[in-house]
């Protein structure tokens, strides 16, 4: 099966390929738009880290940070401008597949500042400017699904901003999220706006969650538990499955669609191969099912084309099994609670660290300028 075979089988079966990565470079030599010709590529999701790591190689924000310093603009307008600027030309290179999809993919996330995680009232502001900012159909304003963000989803749907939920690790905040998705709908009515233009997805993280599941299950090292090692992170993502496939299966979701609404769409995150002893396409391979969205690092793509093994939809109808697997971790001793609370503290951590590599870097980058 050739690589185009294995991606193009991927799309037919309902699943959009988007890449979990963004810079300059992809967007002025053309790689992005090849991305979507050849490896059926229909959008893409970014973060701080993914900016921290773009701003700090190559040359290719030289010119645009130049300008910046001779305007005099400070560090956070500086940033708010080069990040903005490439989701911008992103969703022009994506607005033909936006078109052809009647807007449900060719999308560009972009993230509010992560030290506003835990801030309702600042996130809000925060995804509001940054809609206008962009000011592309086609964008998604990622927030945090914190218990703080749970409120700012409804209040930024509320307004008909398009919304990218991140960070999700538990089937019990992802019912919180859809909850939270439904409100904003029922608001953005209320509100006049027209719910057939409000799209959101709700990014599930997977493989961090096989990183800190194994990591238990060896300390505790039984024969019982090292047997549970690589099990934790697809039986979560069919939980939540199962969880959408209920939720939206509701007398209020059908209230909503009649109104025009789309679903929100679950979207597999961190599907990047954490552990070699693993299939590097496992979260790809094990996570097929219509209506879904997996955003994967360059390298996961590239792997998928090359050596994917899809087996069908091995997601509908197994969460049962799937619940088993979380009565074996349970018996064998893992805190499923605390494993999910120390997954989204660390989540935050790791994109508020980048947010602040990224200042330091740009801050760098403007000091030069001006000599």
């Amino acid at each position: 099966m050739s690589d185009n075979d294995r991606l193009a089988q991927l799309s037919r079966a309902g699943v959009s390929i988007w890449l979990d990565d963004l810079s300059r470079e992809r967007l002025t030599s053309g790689n992005l738009a090849e991305l979507i010709r050849d490896k059926h590529v229909v959008g893409v999701t970014t973060n701080p880290t993914i900016f921290a790591a773009a701003l700090s190689n190559g040359e290719a924000y030289d010119e645009q940070v130049r300008e910046l310093a001779a305007r005099g603009a400070d560090v956070n307008a500086a940033v708010r401008e080069l990040t903005t600027t490439d989701v911008r030309n992103a969703a022009d290179v994506f607005r033909d597949v936006y078109t052809a999809t009647g807007g449900v993919d060719g999308r560009v996330s972009i993230e509010v500042d992560p030290g506003l995680a835990r801030d309702t009232g600042k996130t809000v502001a925060e995804a509001a400017d940054l809609w206008k900012t962009v000011d592309r159909p086609n964008i998604f304003v990622k927030i945090p699904a914190t218990e703080q963000g749970l409120p700012a989803i409804t209040k930024t749907l509320a307004q008909g901003i398009s919304v990218n939920v991140t960070l999700i690790f538990s089937v019990e905040r992802y019912r919180a999220v859809i909850d939270a998705f439904f409100a904003g709908l029922e608001q953005a009515r209320e509100n006049g706006h027209d719910l057939s233009g409000i799209q959101s997805v709700a990014s599930f993280f997977v493989s961090r969650v096989d990183s800190e599941v194994d990591k238990r299950l060896e300390a505790i090292g039984t024969g019982e538990a090292m047997a549970l090692r690589g099990e934790a992170a697809i039986a979560n993502a069919r939980l939540a499955y199962a969880a959408y496939e209920e939720l939206f299966g509701t007398q209020r979701w059908k209230d909503l669609a009649e109104a025009g609404a789309a679903p929100q769409r679950p979207l597999w995150a961190s599907t990047g191969v954490k552990n070699p002893d693993y299939s590097d396409t496992r979260y790809v391979d094990e996570l097929v099912v219509s209506g879904t969205v997996n955003t994967m690092p360059e390298k996961t793509l590239d792997a998928a084309a090359d050596h994917a093994e899809f087996k069908g939809d091995r997601v509908s109808g197994s969460g049962a099994e799937a619940q088993r697997v979380f009565d074996k971790l349970s018996a064998a001793g893992i805190d499923v609670a605390d494993v999910f609370r120390t997954l989204e503290d660390e989540g935050v951590e790791k994109f508020d660290k980048s947010w602040a590599e990224l200042l330091d870097t740009v801050t760098g980058q403007l000091d030069k300028a001006k000599g």
